[in-house]
């Protein structure tokens, strides 16, 4: 890791030229790049059970100076189903870690990306591998803007369910009075003399045929055509005998 108050090679030079001039402009040099020196912030997807800002601090310190770390907690609805069956623990999803030089972001991004956790067996983190990247121009103001920018969110969502609660239950004790209302008014009718009570309501609907009744109707129509058929035959039949002897009249008279 470089230093901060000067490159490997600045420092280099001065040793070879060995002139105190020389070795002052490589100190006013460090100087120089300290003041340009730009924070990196990593982003880190995965964050095991159990994993607090403190771990993250000293496991992220022996590769570099670190800043600001935030860790996104769990939803509330997730914490409160995990409170109901017993588990009190306070996990979290996601997190972001700020390195003083975004060339040991980088570089911690680009070694540590894919690699256990814990370097020892033991650590109870061994098994979970890191999940990093270093996000190219992002400040640690952005992350501020998007978490109050969620929270807002959350705040209206929150607002317009209390809101749609509050229209469903007046909605509900509206139809609770309305029938109360009507309830009264009937017993009213009721209790006057000559008053009948209010007539019971039934409804009249038509029942679906079965399907015996439904083969039923259908060879009952099978049997009247054939009947029909039959009756066509025989004055059909008919017609011709009369026919028949209609001409035998003739042609026995001729």
């Amino acid at each position: 890791m470089e230093d901060g108050n000067g490159g490997p090679g600045e420092t280099l030079r001065a040793e070879e030229g060995g002139g105190p001039g020389e070795t002052l402009r490589a100190e006013e040099g460090g100087v120089e790049e300290s003041e340009k020196i730009i924070p990196g912030i990593i982003y880190l997807g995965h964050i095991p059970p159990r994993l607090r800002p403190r771990h993250i601090r000293n496991m992220m310190s022996a590769h570099g100076e670190v800043g600001r770390i935030f860790l996104q907690a769990e939803d509330h609805f997730v914490r409160k189903k995990k409170k109901k069956a017993g588990s009190k623990a306070r996990n979290f999803t996601e997190g972001w870690v700020e390195f003083r030089d975004k060339r040991v972001a980088k570089r911690v991004a680009a070694s540590l990306n894919n690699t256990p956790m814990g370097t020892r067996k033991k650590n109870r983190f061994h098994d979970d591998l890191w999940s990093m990247k270093y996000l190219h121009r992002f400040k640690w103001s952005h992350l501020s803007e998007r978490l109050a920018i969620e929270r807002q969110v959350r705040r209206q969502k929150m607002r317009a369910e209390v809101s749609q609660a509050k229209r469903e239950t007046s909605f509900y004790l509206q139809n609770v009075e309305r029938s109360k209302r009507f309830a009264k008014s009937d017993g009213k009718k009721a209790a006057e003399p000559g008053g009948s009570a209010a007539p019971d309501k039934h409804w009249n609907f038509t029942q679906r045929k079965t399907e015996e009744e439904i083969q039923a109707l259908k060879s009952g129509g099978a049997t009247k055509r054939l009947q029909k058929r039959q009756e066509q035959a025989a004055r059909a039949q008919e017609r011709s005998q009369t026919n028949r002897s209609l001409l035998h009249s003739i042609f026995n008279a001729s």
